[in-house]
């Protein structure tokens, strides 16, 4: 009863495992886009990303912004349906205080992070982008596990570690991006559903 009180415990394992497969199938269209294979190594997406002169090249950064928000909004929409399924079954509120001091500390650190980003593009540091948005999402977790459960702090560190690893290996940022929001959602999410939602579904 305190735990519910003060935490908000019903976050949905199967949404993660989602985000992963979403966030994998961005990263493929990536690669598919500019049909360079699957070997990372050959991967130059920077040279990709501005002109000659400089100036910001649209089909780039067009293509990247509807990839990215289509993984984004289906991942929310998704993880919305499910942490709501999730929290009747429970019989708890899905949307209280504990619920919304949550959102409000998950949101803090990842639309400072998204300025950050914003900022870094504008100053032709495109290199730095990805492990940025690891590092931000990972403090947006560890930030948000203190109104839920303790998993998502270890996910959150996993994700920080991660992002400072890519800092040091530029030129594989969809690499990461697709280990960081692909691989280790899937692999979070699975943990988390045997944890705590396998014996809720079968009742």
């Amino acid at each position: 009863m305190m735990e519910r009180s003060s935490r908000f415990i019903s976050l949905s394992g199967l949404s993660g495992v989602f985000a992963g497969i979403f966030a994998l199938l961005g990263a493929t269209a990536a690669y598919l886009y500019f049909k360079v294979g699957f070997t990372f190594s050959s991967l130059d997406i920077y040279s990709h990303s501005y002109d000659a002169t400089g100036n910001p090249e649209p089909g780039f950064f067009g293509f990247f912004l509807m990839d990215a928000l289509s993984v984004l909004f289906a991942s929310l929409i998704v993880g919305f349906l499910l942490t709501r399924r999730k929290a009747k079954k429970q019989g708890v509120a899905f949307w209280d205080r504990t619920s919304r001091r949550m959102v409000i500390n998950l949101l803090i650190p990842l639309v400072t992070g998204g300025i950050f980003c914003l900022a870094m593009l504008y100053h032709h540091h495109i290199a730095f982008v990805a492990p940025a948005t690891l590092i931000f999402y990972g403090l947006a977790l560890l930030n948000a596990g203190k109104y839920t459960l303790d998993d998502i702090r270890q996910l959150g560190i996993c994700e920080i570690i991660l992002g400072l690893t890519a800092c040091f290996n530029i030129g594989y940022g969809l690499f990461f991006w697709a280990l960081g929001f692909g691989i280790l959602h899937i692999i979070y999410g699975t943990v988390m559903y045997f944890k705590y939602e396998r014996d809720l579904n079968n009742n």
